[in-house]
């Protein structure tokens, strides 16, 4: 049986300014209707004997996580809770923790979930072989055969073959190398790229992860076992997995054991991790362009051009990025959209918001979206999802007034309770406790202006929330 560990951490810093802290790369619909996430499940479909998915993601982002899910239909997994990242190996480890219980004999299979895979059936089958190496005790990773000399991978340099089976021995592993030294690992033949994929049998993993790094598994088996669940969620304990030493697979597993092998694996592979990977895995025209939204474009060439809310032109120019977002504007040399991580640096040493949010800001219950501010006011637009419950709160700071403009809303303004519809308000005072609740079948939608003398987020006291905040 395989188990998928779909590992959903990650920001994807450069794809800014579409993938942010609080919606990162993983969670976007770069090339479909479906996020990446949902397309990683989606294409495992073909796999025979597979178990129920386990995910491990960040605790600000299990709704969203869930939401995506419910609407593509997946409604069978398990969802890991890391209260901090501690990077792949302890992820990995969690969940095969709680794997292990079911599935002693199963294998895991560890996966990213913001990868692309242009040919699913093939991926399927190169996992489906490597069923064979795991049963004899092997470790295995996928090694995607490069098509060029990449300087934004990682690299795995194949040792001998092993008898009556598609994998090698794995001589080592190689850091993201410089141009000439991508050219001579392509040319030789003996390398491949990093694919950070692993199929693992649970019993293998567990020993030998016991072996190499005792500290790492104690930790997670700690964090686990005080583990708290609620419904689909199963949140590590924080201090034990906040105490545990932060590594990824490679460091702490596979450069270390000896019974590491590589599969080859040709399908299509792209981590998408920058502009350019987009660029070239996307849908292009004659002129060697990929557009995406509202885009004219004379004398353009070999460029990448994304609009996401207003009109998007360009005239006599190559080899572009230009990705445009409600609160920000790219532009890049496409031969420089490694570096697009530099500018999201900035951002963040500014304490610009735009390096964690979008303008619409994603919450359990629906979203929100800041559509004016000044002085002492601030202007927004919610949606709140149908049957869902903003908390019981109040603010020290701020009064609000609502108005509806879509849908059925129930409103809790101190003692009093009253449904508003279409064209209806409602003044929530300073220091007063309210809610919001959508009691119909359709998206609620409201304006709120609020008046204070702070407007921040965080002047909220909540004293009920289904979504345990």
């Amino acid at each position: 049986m395989f188990t998928p560990i779909i590992l959903c951490g990650g920001i994807g810093s450069r794809l800014w300014p579409l993938s942010r802290v609080a919606y990162p790369k993983q969670l976007l619909a770069l090339q479909d209707d479906h996020s990446l996430l949902v397309n990683t499940l989606i294409r495992l479909s073909a796999l025979g004997n597979i178990g129920v998915p386990i995910l491990v993601c960040n605790h600000e982002q299990r709704f969203l996580v869930a939401q995506q899910l419910l609407a593509a239909g997946i409604d069978d997994y398990f969802l890991i809770l890391e209260p901090i990242g501690r990077n792949t190996a302890p992820a990995a480890l969690a969940a095969a923790l709680v794997a292990t219980p079911d599935h002693q004999d199963g294998n895991l299979l560890i996966l990213p979930a913001d990868h692309l895979i242009a040919d699913p059936e093939t991926f399927c089958k190169t996992i489906e072989r490597g069923a064979a190496l795991v049963g004899s005790g092997k470790l295995v990773t996928f090694g995607i055969t490069p098509t060029s000399p990449e300087t934004g991978y990682g690299y795995i340099q194949r040792g001998r073959s092993i008898a009556d089976t598609d994998g090698y021995t794995i001589q080592q592993f190689v850091e993201k190398p410089n141009q000439s030294t991508a050219q001579h690992y392509l040319s030789s033949g003996d390398y491949f790229w990093n694919s950070g994929m692993f199929l693992f049998s649970a019993k293998h993993f567990l020993a030998e992860m016991q072996q190499l790094n005792p500290d790492m598994v104690a930790s997670c088996r700690q964090a686990v076992g005080q583990a708290t669940t609620d419904n689909l969620f199963i949140s590590l304990h924080q201090q034990s997995f906040s105490d545990c030493r932060a590594d990824s697979i490679d460091y702490a597993l596979m450069e270390k054991t000896t019974h590491g092998a590589v599969i080859p694996l040709d399908a299509g592979w792209s981590d998408i991790g920058s502009w350019d990977a987009l660029w070239d895995a996307g849908k292009k025209d004659g002129a060697g362009n990929v557009t995406r939204g509202d885009v004219l474009t004379e004398q353009v060439t070999d460029s990448y051009l994304h609009s996401e809310s207003r009109l998007i032109t360009a005239v006599g120019v190559s080899d572009l990025v230009v990705v445009e977002t409600e609160d920000a504007v790219l532009i890049a040399d496409k031969q420089h959209s490694q570096d697009v991580k530099l500018i999201v640096d900035q951002l963040k040493q500014l304490d610009r918001t735009e390096a964690i949010s979008h303008t619409e800001v994603f919450r359990p219950w629906g979203s929100y979206r800041s559509i004016d501010q000044g002085p002492g006011f601030q202007v927004k637009r919610i949606t709140v999802n149908p049957a869902q419950l903003l908390s019981l709160q109040l603010h020290h700071k701020r009064a609000e007034h609502w108005t509806v403009v879509q849908g059925t809303a129930v409103v809790t303004c101190g003692d009093q309770v009253v449904t508003l519809t279409a064209d209806q308000s409602i003044y929530i005072p300073i220091e007063t406790k309210h809610r919001l609740e959508n009691i119909g079948e359709d998206s609620l939608i409201l304006i709120e202006v609020q008046c204070g003398s702070y407007l921040g987020e965080d002047d909220i006291v909540r004293f009920e929330d289904i979504y345990g905040r």
